[in-house]
């Protein structure tokens, strides 16, 4: 076996697992789970239908590299949604199966690790998603943890990376808005790590699947493509950009997102995954098509979140402590005694699921960044997040 797998650390949900083994909720309560950052919304119906209507294509095997049309589209829809001029369909766009597979994959592609008296490093935020730290491990490499903690507003700062270990550093991953704080890199911080990345040529991989859920219709999230424009790096070198339908059109299950960038990059992303054997359903590529096509239910989704985060954030006051996020759809929650603890408690309490902060972070310069913090994904409809909210102030006066 591969003895690489030995490094993985469990699953942030199979943690979760372990810690409420055995509890028994109050039956009283009905229960409700807001641990999981599942979409909860319906599938919009068109989509249903593109799926449905393109069934004859399961005949046929699919290109690796998609259709000419989605990737068409998927173009037509950066330079929309981030005043990009042009992008490039058949270079510097490539269509995935769901974000995730392909943010453990890049790292894959990215990573040497040959010939290197100390193993390369790869730069995730802290908290952060936990398929960074398993791509970087099982590409040979050593994941290098960036606090974004509330003492640093919830941002990275990149210059806290020593400057002898820079050299060292073959990829940078960043997730904006961020999972699970909702930040939103500024112009300032992509300048400074496209910098960086000049001076050391490293990778980026931008995390953008929570893009297109935000509170202020007037001010959608930057995006890495739109900060490297803006600051006159129109080919876009060593950057790469992961994003998905799952949150955007409620379509988890399709598995449908894309790749956008630097095109010699792609060009080794597309001979990876073309030996990788993941290539998108042709009937998946016509159902994301017509979502990427609309946005009409994409500003609905963003109502019904919106709906939700103005109702709950009154009801959680003292001695939790919470802000509105500027993107994503998690609230990031302080907790006044231990998160594990606070989960557990609360569960126990009041029969509400919510995942410990930590669980999401590593220990890093003595501290983990999520302690004393808990994730509570707003998925719930309307009325369950409100009750949520409810449960957790009375349980948090307890304490």
């Amino acid at each position: 076996m591969n003895p690489l797998l030995d490094r993985l650390q469990p699953y942030p949900f199979e943690k979760l697992r372990a810690l409420f083994a055995g509890i028994k909720p109050d039956p009283a309560y009905a229960p409700i789970a807001l641990h999981i950052g599942e979409p909860k919304h319906p599938t919009p119906e068109f989509i249903k239908r593109a799926l449905t209507d393109a069934l004859d294509s399961l005949a046929q095997y699919p290109a690796t590299a998609g259709s000419s049309g989605l990737r068409e589209t998927i173009a037509a829809w950066l330079c929309r949604r981030y005043g990009l001029p042009t992008v490039d369909p058949a270079s510097q766009v490539l269509p995935v199966n769901g974000s995730r597979e392909a943010l453990f994959c890049i790292a894959q592609v990215v990573i040497d690790a040959r010939g290197h008296q100390e193993p390369p490093l790869v730069v995730c935020p802290n908290p952060f998603y936990q398929i960074y730290e398993g791509a970087a491990l099982l590409a040979g490499a050593e994941p290098l943890y960036v606090d974004a903690s509330a003492e640093k507003a919830l941002s990275m700062d990149f210059d806290e990376v020593p400057q002898a270990l820079w050299p060292r550093v073959q990829l940078v991953y960043t997730c904006s808005p961020a999972n699970p704080s909702g930040r939103v890199m500024a112009l300032s911080e992509w300048k400074r790590l496209f910098e960086l990345s000049d001076r050391y040529g490293f990778v980026i991989a931008s995390d953008e699947c929570y893009s297109e859920l935000y509170f202020d219709e007037s001010r959608p999230p930057l995006g890495a493509l739109e900060a490297a424009h803006r600051l006159g790096r129109s080919s876009y070198p060593r950057l790469i950009v992961f994003s998905s339908l799952s949150k955007r059109s409620n379509a988890p299950g399709m598995r449908s997102g894309f790749v956008a960038g630097d095109a010699q990059l792609l060009k080794s992303f597309l001979l990876y995954r073309t030996y990788h054997g993941s290539a998108m359903s042709p009937a998946v590529q016509a159902a994301s098509a017509a979502a990427w096509q609309d946005e009409a239910h994409v500003r609905e989704n963003r109502r019904l979140y919106a709906e939700k985060f103005h109702a709950v954030l009154p009801l959680i006051g003292p001695p939790l402590k919470t802000s509105m996020p500027e993107g994503g759809f998690y609230f990031w929650v302080r907790t006044p005694i231990d998160d594990a603890d606070f989960a557990r408690d609360f569960l126990a309490a009041y029969n509400v699921t919510v995942l410990p902060g930590s669980f999401l972070a590593r220990e890093c310069n003595g501290r983990n960044p999520g302690h004393n913090h808990v994730r509570i994904a707003m998925v719930a409809p309307l009325n369950a997040c409100v009750e949520a909210a409810r449960r957790m102030t009375q349980f948090s006066k307890k304490l």
